[in-house]
């Protein structure tokens, strides 16, 4: 490259862009008032339930090695029998790295909601996760409204009772 030519290699200009999103600079990642985009585009593993449309969704961003998270399953699982019947669908992202952490977690975790794995962690990223576990609550017309950071098993469940209550008693689109 002639040093009158300012143009910066395409390699170069895809791995400094890389770098920005993944450390944030870039995206801004998930915030209240934001759109849920399309969670099938991010090719995550593991089935989405069919149907989100004028649902309350939970998003939960979570790792086996977590111990927040080890705490948070069970709250979740007690918010999917209260809720459930009532419009809310929880979704766990896995971010392990390894399927089998995830797998091992949950043989103990016993969950009844859906759980898939963000293995190339594209949704983390345009998410912007930067603490475990980390949840968005979604209403019915697919806005993020809440985002908890972290969890402390009796607030945190508090907190969630009271918003997901909130968000059933909005009219359906």
């Amino acid at each position: 490259m002639s040093p009158h030519n300012k143009s910066i290699p395409p390699a170069l200009l895809a791995a400094l862009l890389t770098m920005m999103m993944l450390s944030g600079a870039c995206f801004a990642g998930f915030k209240q008032g934001d759109n849920l985009p399309d969670l099938a585009s991010f090719q995550l593993e593991g089935k989405l339930p069919e149907e989100l449309k004028g649902r309350v969704i939970l998003l939960d961003f979570w790792a086996s090695w977590c111990g927040p998270c080890k705490s948070s399953f069970p709250a979740m699982e007690e918010l999917t029998k209260e809720f459930t019947g009532q419009g809310l669908t929880i979704i766990a992202i896995s971010v392990d790295e390894k399927r089998e952490n995830m797998e091992q977690f949950l043989k103990s975790a016993k969950v009844s909601f859906t759980v898939v794995r963000d293995a190339q962690h594209k949704l983390v990223a345009a998410a912007d996760i930067r603490s475990m576990p980390t949840s968005f609550l979604i209403d019915r017309c697919g806005k993020i409204r809440f985002i908890h950071a972290g969890f402390d098993r009796d607030k945190t469940t508090r907190e969630y009772v009271k918003e997901i209550e909130q968000l059933l008693r909005e009219p359906k689109p």
